[in-house]
């Protein structure tokens, strides 16, 4: 029985996942840096890993009840994501490694988002929507890659949503009880103007998220703002998801991603999957979140596979792409 310990630092979340071949989910530690106001800083988030990332590997550990002697290997989130935040868990994994004298294994952040999801939800060869703060994104492999069919053209989903409410007054926080801040004020509003806009596979959200503000601000109230933009933006995301099961033939749709755990978003593409007769698959909520377990499984995926780095070739990559990933399972 092989035994991966991963790292994820990309963005607000430090994490410490311990996973098993068979498969199961040994530990599962987290650290959630929240910002007193306005968005992530990297640099504060950055400061909050180091000084939390020893009690929550030690957790991790307790968790697990195994030493890092019965690890196999050690994986890392390398990319995509913050600078800073990135260093912290990258620093971290590559001393653990070379003072262990463990394989150490980079995992890209969004690959690991499809294959957590992939693992707990059993699709086997879906067309995968990503979407979170950073990334948004139609994605489908293709041959020993994950292609991407579609994508944001300007801000990612999450980041809109994030940055809406925020400018509306309504966060920090921004998810409360598992909802987004955006979705609760958009209980009893209703539908106002604002554009819609899909190029051919692609959505774009910057316009939307101007409109929207403006909205407001000429007397639009808050409620309706909140329910006609979230309405917007989800039925977009719907229609570039359904131009790539037609272009691809697929039978099913995997959401992942932070906003996959959104009720709302999943009710549309319910919706869909019924209309297109598809079988849809939500990654659990705590896992939909950014989590070091998933670092662990597809590290443990590509350490079957012989992947691996040497840690002083360690480096982060901000915008390391998924589509740049070879994956050979």
């Amino acid at each position: 029985m092989a035994l991966v310990l991963g790292i994820e630092s990309t963005a607000h979340t430090f994490g410490v996942g311990i996973v098993s071949d068979e498969p199961r989910i040994l530990a599962d530690a987290r650290f959630s840096y929240v910002p007193e106001k306005g968005g992530i800083h990297p640099r504060e988030a950055a400061d909050s890993f180091v000084k939390n990332a020893p009690r929550v590997l030690r957790e991790a550990f307790d968790q697990a009840g195994v030493s890092i002697d019965s690890v196999d290997a050690i994986a890392v989130a390398l990319g995509p994501g913050m600078g800073p935040c990135l260093r912290v868990g990258a620093t971290i994994a590559r001393a653990l490694a070379a003072y262990y004298g463990k394989p150490l294994i980079p995992v890209n952040h969004a690959v690991a988002h499809i294959e957590i999801g992939r693992m707990l939800t059993g699709a086997a060869d879906p067309l995968a929507v990503y979407i979170s703060g950073g990334n948004t994104a139609i994605v489908a492999k293709h041959g020993s890659r994950y292609r991407v069919f579609g994508e944001t053209l300007d801000v990612a989903l999450g980041n809109f949503m994030d940055t809406l409410v925020r400018e509306l007054g309504l966060a920090p926080p921004y998810v409360v009880g598992g909802v987004h801040a955006l979705d609760r004020c958009a209980e009893g509003g209703k539908y106002v103007e604002l554009p819609y806009v899909v190029k051919g596979q692609d959505t774009s959200y910057s316009g939307l998220l101007t409109a929207a503000l403006k909205a407001f601000k000429n007397g639009a109230r808050v409620e309706d703002v909140c329910f006609s933009a979230r309405e917007v933006a989800y039925s977009s995301l719907v229609e570039v998801a359904e131009r790539g099961v037609a272009q691809l033939g697929k039978s099913e749709i995997l959401l992942v991603g932070g906003v996959a755990a959104s009720r709302y978003l999943v009710e549309k593409f319910r919706a869909l999957a019924e209309y297109r007769n598809l079988r849809l698959h939500v990654v659990p909520p705590k896992y939909a979140v950014d989590n070091g377990v998933m670092i662990a499984w597809t590290g443990l995926l590509l350490f079957k596979h012989g992947v691996t780095v040497e840690p002083e070739r360690a480096v982060v990559k901000q915008r390391w792409r998924l589509d740049s990933v070879d994956v050979y399972w």
